[in-house]
């Protein structure tokens, strides 16, 4: 486990509960990342987007419910549903209730974690934060997005090549043509400029 890992499960929780320490909680959300058959949405990534939260703490309006959605966010991870955020935001909600949360901070990380369907641009600062975050691969270095581009491959290795052509670049260019990809302007100052010149480079890639 990175040494990360434990101050911001610790951090998140204690924001969020205030009892007890979720150790259970927290080693179930660890196992599911490191299944099998995850290639991209793995403890790398986990490990990358709270080592990036860690950083920008104090932009969220509510720190610990942005880091726990962060643990969450991916926990469910079918390869054939399109119903993980739901189901991610389903059990966060849940686990945290029974755990004695209040019913508003449960909500609100439920919440949170929906916002990383991506389905549109992130309204709250919270969602800002979030989504600028779990999206920052796409301003990774060279050698860390082509790295991601393998991953995601691995990841969806049965989809027929065609097929994943066209729905990679479906995707990647539903960010390009966004006004901002990055919405918190530290990272959109760090991390906009790159991101587009990688998703560029990406889309003709996937034309091919």
């Amino acid at each position: 486990m990175g040494s990360l890992l434990p101050t911001s499960w610790s951090r998140a929780w204690c924001g969020l509960v205030g009892t007890g320490d979720g150790i259970a909680v927290r080693d179930t959300i660890l196992a599911r990342y490191a299944e099998p058959h995850r290639k991209y949405h793995t403890l790398q990534h986990l490990e990358e987007c709270l080592t990036l939260f860690d950083t920008m703490r104090e932009a969220p309006d509510h720190p610990a419910a942005v880091e726990m959605a962060l643990w969450f966010h991916d926990a469910i991870y079918d390869l054939k549903s399109s119903q993980n955020e739901e189901r991610s935001a389903g059990w966060s909600y849940d686990e945290l209730l029974s755990s004695g949360a209040s019913a508003t901070a449960a909500d609100l990380v439920r919440s949170l974690i929906l916002a990383t369907k991506h389905a549109g641009i992130p309204a709250t600062r919270d969602e800002q934060v979030l989504v600028d975050i779990d999206l920052s691969i796409l301003g990774a270095s060279d050698a860390r997005f082509a790295e991601y581009e393998r991953q995601i491959r691995e990841e969806y290795s049965y989809v027929p090549g065609f097929l994943f052509r066209n729905k990679r670049r479906a995707i990647l260019r539903s960010f390009l043509e966004r006004p901002k990809i990055y919405n918190t302007p530290a990272l959109h100052q760090q991390l906009e400029a790159r991101a587009r010149a990688n998703l560029a480079a990406a889309t003709g890639r996937n034309a091919a």
